[in-house]
């Protein structure tokens, strides 16, 4: 075995990340701009040196990659370990440091009293600048090991980040952030709802206070896991601070026998000194380029027609093959038949669980529909819920035992279903064939919505342990099985909307369904929170119906087509419903999205400063030759104009010629602006630090520029 050296350095281009190894346990040391070969390690720990304090310890116990309560750590364990034993007081020493290349490396550390390991694993991707992290527990001990807790790798933070953003939310109302100060104590969120939540989205920031969109450093973490979680941000009564995300694991739901193993979920985190905008391209490239299969890669997303919001569960053949017709014309490229076509499915109340065509609905099967769709170019998709069930369907009433449960507790009434135990085998291999069997059946199904509508309340599995680790697990090899039966097969990630949007599940699809509200104003501060780890290309963006469904407002066709053109585009509504105004809009809008979607799905994210009146945002390409920026509306200006529009991540000293894209026609009671700058040539220096002077328009108007570099 090799020396263990005193520091491990990795490197991105633009970041390093350097941890000691020093003391028993390895810690970060320091995580930020890209260290100049003359910075040395030993520089760090001097200018570091700290002092023995009154009242205190003679060194302070270190924040450890695994904070330990062995170690005399009195803020939070890393790790909370139980047996028979001594585990609780868990001590690890560093034995091994695998440096596999440049940016992986793994600590392995070993309590040979307690027969347990702990192994820490460290990966900087070289050119997205996001790390990777995660901590594997192995029992060596002949004695069974309780895990209470098992934290991804803690890393310790600089003094000077006093803000903290963390991200709450409901159900149609995803992603909201929430601002705070870093206080002494602990900053904890902790889900227990069995998947990644409408309100407690395992994502946090942490930044000075000049930080915004364009400057400014900050750190972003986010936990890939669609479970229960924890996340932490503390700051000790002696002026350290530090993040720990990890699963949050139920009463005895982890037990390890000799020689079996746990990983905690990965926790990725990335660094920006040029502010949030910045750090969410760290986080969007790293999705595109480590996340999505290859395939997916290198396929242009499809505009999608849902049938959600425009039938319900009203299905007809004749008339889902008209929508077909009309959606066809409108420029749609998949056709997603949602709930509603299974056996006993003409509400919320039956039918889950039995997963073959209804009949009486679909007297022929779906071949009738699948070939109407497919004869007019587009894609079939269709929608399923493989983890619930109706008490009213044939799989309940064959197998009642198959829910998960908690003896002695009444399960609690939760949209007329209960949840599988997808720690059985049996209902694991029943669903695979149930699935397979459509697919195999009609073999042009190119993508399956996966939806999952209600939170997991008693836990219990088959055995009586809770199950929300191994159901998580269980759910991700299922997805996988079906995906490498049926290669080009695409999945959903939904979940009553945004209940389930991470980074855990997201490597096992293709897309996410970022919100069941379609109201384009909700919708804007929606997407503009999932942008920040989320990039345009995988949050599937609706357009809805001129009255939305769930908040009843009336938004302009115009609007509501400019905010879902910035995401994975889609319509959800009755098409019959629109105008001929409305029908000839979408089409365009369609058309320009198509025109510019490989741009949008790969183009560089700026958001710009927050507005109490407008949400703005901008795409530029790399090599700043081309950008379309967007200015919404949300409400009036208390003055008699509004601010201007400021462009950023434009070339200084490039030439752009200046063009309004969108709406293609535009009231106005007097001339403005738009018509003087149309066409016009500008310096990029002048539309980043003067700015553009915006039009008086009606609340609720959206306008989208063309950027074209000239020279």
């Amino acid at each position: 075995m090799s020396a263990i050296p005193a520091f491990v350095r990795l490197d991105s281009t633009l970041l390093t990340m350097l941890f000691s190894c020093q003391q028993r346990s390895p810690s970060l040391l320091y995580f930020g701009p890209r260290l100049e070969a003359q910075t040395e390690h030993d520089m760090l720990v001097l200018l570091a040196t700290r002092q023995e304090v009154k009242c205190a310890m003679v060194v302070e116990a270190p924040i450890s990659l695994s904070p330990l309560l062995g170690e005399g750590f009195t803020g939070a364990p890393g790790l909370e370990l139980v047996n028979a034993e001594i585990a609780w007081s868990f001590g690890p020493q560093l034995i091994e440091v695998r440096q596999h290349h440049a940016n992986q490396v793994e600590f392995v550390s070993v309590d040979a009293l307690r027969g347990i390991e702990v192994t820490h694993s460290i990966d900087l991707d070289a050119t997205t600048h996001v790390c990777r992290a995660s901590t594997t527990l192995r029992n060596l001990n002949s004695q069974a090991l309780q895990v209470q807790y098992c934290a991804a790798p803690t890393f310790q933070l600089p003094d000077n980040l006093t803000k903290l953003v963390s991200f709450e939310g409901r159900w149609s109302n995803e992603f909201q952030r929430q601002s705070m100060a870093w206080q002494l104590g602990s900053f904890v969120r902790e889900n227990r709802k069995g998947k990644t939540s409408h309100d407690t989205f395992p994502g946090l920031l942490s930044h000075t206070p000049q930080c915004d969109e364009q400057q400014g450093e900050c750190y972003g973490f986010h936990l890939g896991w669609s479970g229960n979680h924890r996340l932490r941000a503390e700051l000790l009564a002696d002026g350290r601070r530090y993040v720990q995300f990890g699963e949050l694991l139920l009463p005895g739901e982890l037990t390890l026998q000799q020689g079996q193993s746990y990983q905690s979920p990965s926790l990725y985190a990335s660094y920006s000194n040029e502010g949030f905008s910045a750090l969410s391209r760290h986080f969007h490239r790293y999705v595109r380029q480590q996340l999505l299969s290859p395939a997916q890669q290198q396929k242009t997303r499809p505009v999608h027609y849902n049938t959600w919001e425009g039938i319900y569960f009203d299905h007809k053949v004749e008339t889902l093959k008209e929508l077909a017709d009309k959606v066809a014309e409108l420029g749609v490229e998949r056709f997603v038949l949602d709930d509603g076509w299974f056996k006993g499915r003409r509400g919320d109340k039956a039918g889950l669980g039995d997963w073959t065509v209804d009949s009486l609905v679909y007297p022929q099967g779906l071949t009738p529909l699948i070939e109407h769709v497919n004869q007019l170019g587009m894609e079939f998709g269709i929608w399923f819920e493989p983890e619930m069930v109706n008490p009213d369907s044939d799989l309940f009433r064959a197998h009642p035992d198959w829910v998960l449960s908690s003896a002695n507790n009444e399960q609690l009434r939760f949209r007329n279903q209960l949840v599988l135990d997808l720690t059985r085998d049996e209902v694991v291999e029943y669903l695979f064939n149930a699935i397979d069997a459509i697919l195999v059946a009609y073999p042009t199904i190119a993508y399956i919505k996966w939806d999952m509508n209600r939170d997991i309340n008693h836990a219990g599995n088959f055995a009586g342990k809770p199950a929300v680790h191994q159901q998580t697990l269980a759910l991700y090899k299922l997805i996988d099985r079906i995906k490498a039966k049926h290669p080009g097969l695409e999945i959903e990630s939904c979940s009553s909307g945004g209940a389930r949007v991470d980074y855990g599940v997201l490597a096992h699809t293709d897309r996410v369904w970022t919100s069941d509200s379609n109201d384009a104003l909700d919708r804007l501060m929606i997407q503009r929170g999932c942008s920040y780890f989320f990039p345009s290309s995988v949050m599937g963006a609706h357009v809805g119906p001129r009255d939305c469904h769930i908040t009843g407002r009336r938004v302009s066709i115009e609007m509501r087509a400019a905010v879902a053109m910035f995401g994975h585009m889609g319509i959800e509504m009755d098409p019959r419903e629109l105008s001929e105004h409305e029908f000839q809009t979408l089409q365009t809008a369609i058309a320009l999205h198509k025109q510019h979607r490989e741009f949008i799905h790969n183009a560089d994210l700026y958001r710009l400063a927050d507005d109490e009146y407008a949400i703005n945002f901008g795409l530029v390409n790399a090599d700043k030759s081309f950008a379309l920026f967007a200015y919404n509306s949300v409400r009036e200006t208390n003055r008699t104009t509004p601010n201007k529009l400021r462009f950023a991540g434009l070339d200084p000293q490039a030439t752009y010629q200046l063009n309004l894209v969108w709406p293609t026609q535009l009231k106005e009671y007097s001339s403005s602006v738009l018509t003087a700058v149309e066409g016009q040539l500008f310096t990029g220096q002048a539309l980043q630090q003067f700015g553009l002077q915006l039009p008086i328009t009606n609340p609720q108007t959206s306008l989208v520029f063309a950027l074209n570099k000239q020279r």
